[in-house]
């Protein structure tokens, strides 16, 4: 049983006795490797943003289908904006009749796009009018990966 180990040398199998090497090539603690490898979040996971919408009493079926069409035609615009979904309930039932789910590379990228005019606008001419409660969820994802070349 090893009992003179590093603290986190058990998870990669590094002791701390010694020069720790493979033939001559030193080998790097877990420290090491950890201090080489993170990069900050903002940099290396994707953001999922959905927003879940209660609607006004007088929204129509017909409108709600206008708040989508508008949601895909001009949110897209927003280079930042990797991908949009938006919907709208099946059952009748649920609190939350709309929704809109928008993919970013970044949290820099999502901070650019909440400041976009073209944003800015959509929430001030389709979404406030024609809301009356939003729940916001963000989400940090592992980067996509385009599954026809894999």
């Amino acid at each position: 049983m090893v009992t003179d180990m590093a603290p986190g040398a058990g998870k990669i199998g590094l002791s701390s006795i010694g020069a720790n090497r493979i033939g001559s090539a030193p080998l790097a603690t877990h420290s090491d490797l950890r201090g080489r490898l993170e990069t900050p979040i903002s940099f290396t996971l994707m953001v999922h943003h959905v927003v879940l919408y209660k609607l006004k009493p007088e929204v129509t079926p017909a409108r709600v289908e206008a708040m989508m069409m508008n949601a895909r035609m001009q949110l897209l615009k927003i280079p930042e904006v990797l991908s949009i979904k938006c919907g709208k309930r099946i059952d009748p039932d649920l609190d939350w009749p709309f929704f809109i789910a928008i993919d970013f590379e970044s949290m820099d990228k999502y901070a650019i796009f909440r400041e976009d005019p073209i944003f800015v606008k959509f929430t001030e001419e389709i979404i406030k009018p024609n809301t009356e409660d939003s729940l916001a969820l963000d989400f940090e994802m592992d980067p996509g990966k385009d599954v026809q070349f894999s």
